[in-house]
């Protein structure tokens, strides 16, 4: 059984492609404070440190990891799961509507990471692993959409102060080897502003910006390392 770190469950062992984050997409973040985050144990099952960083809520480095030999990125498929109590107010959301929607999450996931990253930061995105290769490991949990767009007929407007939120789960990886660098979990609000109307091009305007805020502190930690 994994152990668990200020809610987060850890396993020790290496994971596969398919099931590196089972575990660790069933936790909440949602009760996650300044003060709890002084639960969380200062080294990990696994040998990594918590890290102070102003990118993520928690961040678990392995000590003597760096990410400057780095040129390529394989990112994994996303896992995207609702958080447990997401019951929409005024409408069904049907198993379709929820399928529909965590496969528009996660390629949007890789879309953001990809322009951020390949376009913007000149690394290249692989299929493939290699010794310059970084592997980024992530899942999306906790989504919690105030209102989404469904397929509905005859749906009526909704407006709302914020889109939702989600949280972030993600590993990085040297590919070859398989060894776990770094760790991080990171919670966010969709922006906060008058009564909008929301629909699945507002929504995804502001699941893009979290996205992205999350692809530039990768990058950010990857121009860092470079020099």
């Amino acid at each position: 059984m994994p152990k668990r770190i200020g809610g987060i469950a850890i396993t020790s062992r290496s994971a596969t492609h398919s099931g590196v984050f089972i575990a660790l997409v069933l936790l909440s973040l949602s009760s996650i404070s300044a003060a709890a985050k002084q639960e969380f144990a200062p080294v990990s099952p696994d040998g990594l440190e918590l890290t102070k960083s102003s990118q993520v809520d928690v961040l678990y480095k392995r000590a003597d990891a760096t990410l400057a030999g780095y040129r390529k990125l394989m990112i994994d498929p996303v896992q995207v799961a609702f958080k447990k109590n997401w019951k929409p107010s005024a409408m069904e959301v049907s198993s379709s509507d929820r399928e529909r929607i965590r496969t528009g999450v996660a390629e949007e996931f890789r879309k953001v990471f990809s322009e951020e990253l390949q376009q913007k930061g000149g690394y290249q995105i692989v299929d493939a692993a290699g010794p310059d290769v970084l592997r980024v490991s992530a899942a999306v949990v906790d989504l919690y959409i105030n209102a989404p767009d469904t397929m509905q007929a005859g749906r009526s407007r909704t407006y709302v102060t914020s889109a939702g939120e989600m949280t972030l789960i993600a590993e990085l990886r040297d590919s070859d080897s398989g060894q776990i660098l770094a760790r991080a979990a990171d919670r966010k609000n969709a922006s906060s502003s008058p009564m909008t109307w929301t629909n699945s091009v507002t929504n995804t305007a502001e699941a893009r910006r979290i996205m992205r805020s999350w692809a530039q502190a990768l990058r950010g930690a990857l121009d860092a390392a470079r020099g």
